[in-house]
């Protein structure tokens, strides 16, 4: 049976973004025929997590409800650099435990993270969706394969909009940063887009 998971932050002993969490979970269930899903702040709770600092709560499930969890201490770190990777096959639309697919595209390419390229167009990362800065805003892939509940988040506030971003623009945006549930909107993280060691015109992408 698939296996799903969910990354929550939790910082001192607070947890965040828990409502598009479940709203994705419910989401996940409903979409495989079941009527009941399970509860990510009843789970939090009986987890009695009393430790101050940065936790990534790790929530592994499947479609019987049965779960595991674990409480991992979280430190963002920075990456070197980044490498645009074609597959216009891949298909992330829930979030699956089995990273496999991922984790062979990673494992071609010559970067420390990838940039997935489907079909001409900018999605996301291995782990995170992605945003890319241009006259001071910034933008989002509308081409995304999982819609991440930062993406939804920062959407909603109004801090980013969406753009078709694609292999004929990329190199008109500035700079770009890495989001998902434990990496914020945040200025500390934001790479020049010549930190993609591959952009169009200057090497050819890697296409798997």
């Amino acid at each position: 049976m698939s296996q799903f998971i969910e990354s929550i932050k939790v910082e001192d002993q607070r947890i965040f973004l828990l409502d598009l969490h479940q709203k994705r979970v419910d989401y996940t269930f409903a979409q495989f025929g079941k009527d009941t899903s399970i509860d990510l702040s009843k789970i939090f709770k009986s987890l009695n997590h009393d430790e101050d600092g940065l936790y990534k709560l790790r929530i592994t499930y499947d479609l019987d409800k049965r779960i595991r969890t674990q409480m991992i201490p979280y430190a963002i770190s920075k990456l070197e650099d980044f490498q645009l990777v074609e597959n216009n096959n891949f298909d992330y639309s829930f979030k699956f435990e089995d990273r496999k697919e991922l984790e062979k595209m990673k494992a071609k390419s010559r970067a420390e993270e990838i940039i997935i390229v489907k079909n001409n167009h900018i999605t996301d990362t291995s782990f995170s969706n992605i945003l890319f800065l241009k006259n001071k805003q910034w933008y989002t892939p509308s081409t995304y394969l999982l819609n991440g509940v930062q993406r939804q988040h920062l959407l909603k506030q109004k801090k980013i909009k969406e753009l078709e971003i694609t292999l004929q623009n990329i190199k008109e945006f500035s700079h770009f940063q890495i989001i998902n549930a434990l990496n914020d909107f945040d200025d500390m993280f934001i790479y020049p887009i010549q930190r993609i060691i591959n952009l169009p015109g200057e090497e050819e992408y890697l296409d798997l």
